[in-house]
């Protein structure tokens, strides 16, 4: 007999009633049942480096984050993050009271918007977003203000950006908050100093609070160049910034991240945090702490091996047909279907493991303004050569 609830309301929290299950899993089970090559969602189908993968197991057979670890994060992991970005940016941080160690960006983004938002909140975030933007964004009762960043095609090629008067007239007195993300996913596009300079008098300005995601910090190409947005004048005491293990080397699934952030902030989201994890992936951050002293030769090696696979797949895919958007930072390339005779982002990609045996996915599951997005699809760049190889060779076929 079917338990019957004493009431009609839905179950599901109205907060959360627009998302439902994410595209990467739809997408992903699609892959697995036509037997397709994933260029979907974005993790690498290889391991990071061999002597950070036995610094976990040396971590775990010595007992080493078995149990619980502190919640703020194990304190060599917290000094390596500091040490990180004094060496890489200049920027000084307290291990002790600026560094917050999260599972992973995704829960890092959730207790920073958990924690600083009250409902009613305007958060202006630049659309195509990362999905658990949005999500986290109505947990905490904030309302999302999406600032669209726009296709342009010049003599530098084919690129998304950001307009700065449409940012600045996107703010209200309800403004709480800016959510940055640069390098940019799904678009690829890298701020530069100018557009950071801007953003950073805005939010000084009108007192706005930044959270910035950098997961993609070591993955920048050509001659764009990542810049923290906390090194601009008036932003360290603003300026929460993430970082993740994951993305800078290719162990998605410790779900290692990071805040650094001034005292306060890290207070504040600290606070949120203890009440989603609590604490995460113990043998994993001590790990992680000597990945983050690899010396620079590992950074610059992993970038020219991502630059290589994002040339290999930008030429198939125009080869293909597609309008490509070569990134400038970033795994992804997002391709516009448009030049194939097709508009709707959706259609195609859940068409195309049937028609090419490749799976990809809609840039509007990104947007508010589902049209602005309609005829984009993204892909992943981060596998073997050889599979990049087969998935241009299967898409070639829609060139006929």
């Amino acid at each position: 007999m079917t338990a019957m609830t004493s009431t009609t309301r839905p179950l599901l929290n109205r907060r959360l009633a627009e998302f439902g299950t994410t595209i990467f899993a739809e997408m992903s089970a699609l892959a697995l049942r036509t037997g397709s090559i994933n260029l979907g969602q974005g993790f690498p189908d290889t391991d990071g480096p061999e002597e950070v993968r036995e610094a976990a197991v040396r971590a775990l057979r010595e007992g080493r984050g078995n149990q619980y670890p502190p919640g703020p994060g194990i304190p060599e992991l917290r000094t390596a993050i500091a040490a990180h970005q004094e060496r890489r940016y200049g920027l000084s941080y307290d291990p002790d009271t600026e560094v917050l160690v999260t599972a992973g960006a995704t829960e890092a983004i959730a207790a920073a918007l958990l924690a600083l938002l009250e409902p009613g909140d305007e958060v202006i975030a630049f659309e195509p977003y990362y999905d658990s933007y949005a999500a986290c964004i109505a947990m905490a009762g904030g309302t999302r203000v999406p600032v669209t960043l726009r296709p342009h095609v010049d003599e530098g090629g084919a690129s998304f950006r950001l307009d700065l008067d449409e940012l600045r007239a996107a703010v209200t007195d309800r403004t709480r908050l800016l959510l940055i993300n640069t390098p940019h996913n799904p678009t690829g596009t890298v701020l530069t100093r100018a557009e950071l300079a801007a953003i950073a008098e805005l939010a000084v300005e009108r007192d706005l609070l930044v959270v910035t995601d950098e997961v993609y910090e070591h993955l920048v190409f050509d001659d764009a160049e990542h810049l923290p947005l906390a090194g601009f004048p008036g932003m360290r005491e603003r300026t929460v910034t993430i970082g993740s293990a994951g993305k800078s080397f290719s162990f998605t699934g410790w779900k290692v991240g990071w805040i650094t952030a001034a005292p306060g902030l890290v207070a504040a989201a600290r606070s949120a945090k203890q009440f989603l994890t609590y604490v995460s992936s113990g043998p994993f951050q001590y790990a992680v702490a000597e990945a983050l002293a690899l010396p620079d030769s590992y950074f610059t090696a992993f970038r020219a091996d991502m630059l290589a696979k994002r040339d290999l797949l930008a030429a198939g895919l125009a080869e293909a047909g597609f309008g490509v958007f070569k990134p400038a930072g970033t795994y992804f390339i997002t391709t516009d279907i448009r030049p194939l005779g097709e508009r709707d982002g959706f259609a195609f990609c859940r068409a195309l493991p049937e028609r090419a045996g490749v799976v990809a996915i809609p840039n509007a599951v990104f947007y508010d303004h589902r049209e602005a997005g309609a005829p984009f699809v993204r892909f992943a760049f981060c596998k073997q050569a050889e599979v990049l190889q087969e998935a241009v060779k299967r898409l070639k076929s829609l060139a006929g």
